[in-house]
């Protein structure tokens, strides 16, 4: 195994914006001070829950922790909690858990999740506005995506889905 000195480990710092990254890419910025080492994804977003509701969470219990759904199936739950805001929770009917969950927020869009909230980076916006931006997390199993519209009434869906 390659030892490094403290300027290759500063340089994988600096690369990385101070993430770990494992020895292979250490040594190929040891090797290279001007590569690029591009961070991947962490294991576990920051937005992994919605009200406490996650990917695996049985039926019953998302449903306590949610309320009553305006809509109630085997398959899928509507719940409206506001004129803001709005979830719509999917089941796996054979094992009653949780298989993706979509959150809309529309009106105002004070206090709804940013880029940076859901995945602890900001996401570029388009020149008209909107944003959209997915990440797969395989370690956690599951998928995020950010939609944000454009426009005079623009609207927020966060969705979380298993992989």
């Amino acid at each position: 195994m390659r030892t490094f000195n403290a300027l290759a480990i500063s340089l994988i710092a600096i690369s990385t914006g101070g993430a770990l990254v494992s020895p292979l890419a250490a040594t190929k910025v040891a090797e290279n001070p001007l590569a690029v080492v591009l961070p991947t994804p962490a294991d576990k977003p920051p937005y992994s829950a919605y009200k406490g509701v996650t990917i695996g969470t049985k039926t019953d219990e998302a449903r306590a922790k949610l309320g009553g759904p305006k809509e109630k199936s085997d398959e899928q739950d509507f719940f409206e909690f506001s004129s803001r805001e709005a979830a719509q929770v999917y089941y796996d009917a054979a094992t009653h858990s949780v298989t993706a969950v979509m959150v809309t927020y529309s009106g105002k869009l004070d206090g709804v999740p940013t880029p940076k909230d859901v995945f602890g980076e900001d996401a570029e916006a388009k020149p008209d506005g909107g944003i959209f931006k997915m990440v797969r997390y395989p370690k956690a199993g599951f998928w995020i995506s950010y939609n944000k519209t454009a426009g005079d009434d623009p609207m927020v869906i966060i969705a979380l889905n298993k992989m």
